[in-house]
């Protein structure tokens, strides 16, 4: 009777704790694996290693000889290559002056083209100047009105006195060889003051202008150089 009230673990109500999940709990966990276990010594002796070769290459120099993927290579054939265009580009160069200080020398010694050309160039100049010089000289004497010209007045009216009148006129701007007279032979159509020469163009305008004539023109066979025809 004794025996059977003794209590056991089947006597008890089952609960949450009677069934836990598979697996290791907590600090209970599965074995791990031997290479699990030797990576942090391997880390640990690559690093060291690596270390090593870095205070060496620093120490001794030859990490400046280190060439890394992505520098620049510079092969034993390029170079010699490009030092021997150097070579001759500067033998060329020295070639090139050689035969211009040559070139320089010649063209010293002898006249060039384009000098002749500027010689050519100055001397026509030098004569345009002169013929511009005679022809301003020429159109200045041309310009020039000279009060002492002969001018002969013809009144061709029939008002009496008419052309002394106008004779007064231009005794008063100055003119001193000026005189009056009846017209001979054939009359323009209307007033007019003719010249002979181109010399007496200016004086001629400068007796129509103190006279109030426009028509003024260029006539050969006259008697003075300078001849108004008065028709009204």
């Amino acid at each position: 009777m004794a025996k059977q009230d003794k209590e056991t673990y089947d006597s008890y109500e089952k609960d949450v704790y009677d069934n836990p999940p598979a697996g290791p709990m907590g600090v209970h966990r599965g074995a791990r694996s031997a290479a699990s276990r030797a990576m942090p010594y391997v880390i640990v002796i690559i690093v060291a290693l690596l270390a090593g070769l870095l205070f060496w290459g620093v120490y001794s120099g030859e990490i400046n000889n280190l060439k890394m993927p992505w520098s620049s290579q510079e092969s034993p054939t390029t170079s010699s290559a490009e030092k021997s265009k150097s070579g001759e580009s500067k033998s060329k160069s020295q070639s090139d002056s050689a035969s211009g200080n040559k070139a320089d020398a010649s063209n010293a010694d002898s006249p060039t083209d384009s000098q002749q050309n500027d010689q050519n160039a100055d001397q026509n100049a030098g004569q345009n100047a002169g013929q511009n010089a005679e022809q301003t000289d020429n159109a200045t004497a041309q310009q020039v009105v000279n009060t002492g010209t002969e001018v002969r007045v013809v009144n061709a009216t029939n008002i009496t006195g008419y052309a002394q009148s106008k004779v007064d006129v231009l005794a008063q701007a100055g003119y001193t060889s000026v005189s009056a007279s009846n017209p001979t032979g054939n009359v323009p159509s209307q007033t007019v003051v003719w010249y002979q020469n181109e010399t007496d163009k200016a004086t001629a305008e400068n007796v129509a202008q103190t006279l109030g004539i426009s028509n003024v023109q260029q006539s050969d066979g006259l008697v003075t150089p300078i001849v108004v025809v008065l028709l009204d």
